[in-house]
């Protein structure tokens, strides 16, 4: 038998037969299960703060979409010389037509690319038209629908009614902004808000 200079026998058998276990180098399939269960239960816990919580990309992403459907429509504008409406509520926008003939404002039926667009959930949407807060109602009802009054215009000069629109979810304090000014250029900002 032999015997390291720290006084630890290397004969395995030895150490069995009086009852003492061997040292054994590693580690055992339970704990090393038990360290798997506790990062996966922090993972979980992780994903779902992040799902309860969502992400700064899907404000940014709303922002991003009514910014670039407005510069779309303001290059269209010119070059068709017909005028756009946006008309907004807390969580849509719809998208409409102004018709010189009849002097209304017509829903561009059978066009999903300006059909009314609902934000993700929990996602809302603040407007300001001249430095005053418009007061938007929680969805588009049917009186609203059958007489729209866009709150922002795109004319064929390419002009439009300057705006600011602010994308925020409830439960954090960060924000998204548009700015919209008379001649078309529009910025997307990222930050808190304190109205204009």
């Amino acid at each position: 038998m032999l015997i390291l200079g720290i006084g630890i026998s290397t004969n395995h058998r030895a150490l069995k037969d009086k009852g003492v276990r061997p040292y054994s180098s590693g580690f055992s399939l339970i704990e090393l299960l038990v360290v798997i269960t506790i990062i996966g239960i922090f993972a979980g816990a992780a994903v779902l703060s992040l799902d309860i919580l969502g992400n700064d990309r899907d404000l940014e992403r709303e922002a991003f979409r009514l910014s670039s459907m407005t510069e779309l429509l303001s290059q269209e504008s010119v070059m068709e010389g017909r005028d756009y409406g946006i008309l907004f509520s807390e969580n849509s926008y719809r998208f409409y037509i102004y018709d010189y003939r009849q002097l209304i404002w017509l829903d561009p039926i059978g066009d999903n690319f300006l059909s009314e667009y609902k934000l993700q959930e929990p996602i809302s949407m603040e407007l300001f038209l001249e430095d005053q807060e418009v007061v938007l109602e929680p969805d588009f009802n049917q009186e609203i629908i059958a007489n729209p009054e866009p709150q922002v215009i795109i004319y064929g000069s390419g002009e439009l009614t300057p705006f600011k629109a602010i994308f925020s979810r409830g439960s954090n304090n960060e924000s998204f902004t548009i700015t919209a000014e008379i001649n078309g250029t529009l910025v997307i900002s990222e930050q808190g808000y304190d109205g204009f």
